[in-house]
């Protein structure tokens, strides 16, 4: 079996460049200061600062994968790369030195490592071309937010970049950066503890409740984090389309759509996993590491393993669903 980790992050010095020195650049860190905390925005600079070798340098990152039994590494660019608040110019500039960083990475390990870039959701009329552009680099898709600065994922300006998408099979990895609830996360982490998996939540039901799966069907949608708090408590989204005439803007129960999504692994919870397959289907389920950050695993497989699933079910999820997803070859 060819196993396939499916989330994991490269830093691009490139973008950084790119960005660095802009007053907007500024304000965005000093909003995700009050967000985060100070305390917990210099662990995580620490932290990053210690990983970097591993979010750089593809001998390290082979040998992380050796160790971890990983075959194949999908590479997405660190969220912290988004830069939602850049205007066209500069924001053109970051997804094609994003995109481009991270397919020269994944070049120095043909068939070990494949790439997704990134688009401006923050300028619709631009993430057709970003994406097209990704693609024409060889990548597999590209990595989204749970929004953008006043755009939640079911907005109507939007629906080129889903049309496009499905038009061509790339692969989108919902993966929020940062969470709106502001100061009540800014203590012990809370902003990534709970943060990631209430957007993660918020972001997928934005794309269900909407219609945005009824409407492009063919959409290829990973979710990190196993999709957050949803899968959890799809019944009481059920509950609601039943209830409520105001929540019909999807054509059928929401779970219904989970087994339209596909959701990593990286749950931190033998018994959450099992849930997680229990509501979406194994078929729907990827190996995810979140390589190489604190809140990830170093052993995602040895993760899957302790959930007690039945062996096909573990041989999907620990390859053969990536493979056909991203067509890989097995």
């Amino acid at each position: 079996m060819t196993t396939v980790d499916v989330h994991a992050h490269v830093l691009l010095r490139d973008v950084e460049q790119a960005v660095a020195g802009r007053p907007e650049l500024d304000a965005q860190r000093a909003l995700d200061l009050r967000r985060n905390g100070a305390e917990s925005t210099a662990v995580s600079g620490r932290m990053v600062g210690d990983r970097l070798a591993r979010l750089t340098d593809v001998t390290v990152r082979l040998a992380d994968m050796d160790a971890a039994g990983v075959d194949v590494q999908i590479v997405s660019p660190s969220p912290s790369h988004y830069h939602y608040w850049a205007e066209p110019e500069l924001a053109g500039r970051v997804y094609r030195l994003a995109n481009e960083g991270t397919a020269g990475h994944c070049a120095e390990a043909p068939g070990r490592l494949h790439g997704l870039g990134l688009v401006p959701l923050q300028h619709a009329g631009m993430a057709v071309q970003a994406l097209d552009h990704a693609l024409d680099l060889g990548l597999k898709g590209v990595e989204i937010s749970s929004h953008a600065p006043g755009r939640e994922l079911s907005d109507p300006a939007l629906e080129p970049f889903w049309a496009r998408a499905a038009e061509r099979g790339a692969v989108l990895f919902l993966h929020p950066f940062g969470c709106t609830l502001d100061e009540r996360l800014d203590r012990w982490y809370l902003s990534n503890i709970v943060g990631q998996p209430t957007e993660n939540a918020v972001a997928l039901s934005h794309l269900i409740f909407s219609g945005v799966l009824d409407r492009h069907p063919g959409l290829k949608i990973v979710a990190a984090h196993g999709g957050g708090y949803l899968p959890t408590h799809i019944g009481r989204a059920d509950h609601g389309w039943h209830a409520r005439p105001d929540t019909k803007g999807c054509a059928e129960p929401p779970s219904s759509y989970l087994r339209r999504l596909w959701f990593d692994s990286l749950v931190h919870d033998p018994g959450v996993l099992r849930h997680l397959v229990s509501v979406a289907g194994a078929g729907q389920v990827l190996l995810g590491s979140d390589h190489p950050f604190d809140m990830g695993s170093d052993d995602p497989l040895g993760d899957l393993r302790a959930a007690g699933l039945a062996p096909d079910d573990v041989d999907a999820i620990g390859g053969a669903n990536a493979v056909a997803l991203f067509s890989l070859k097995d």
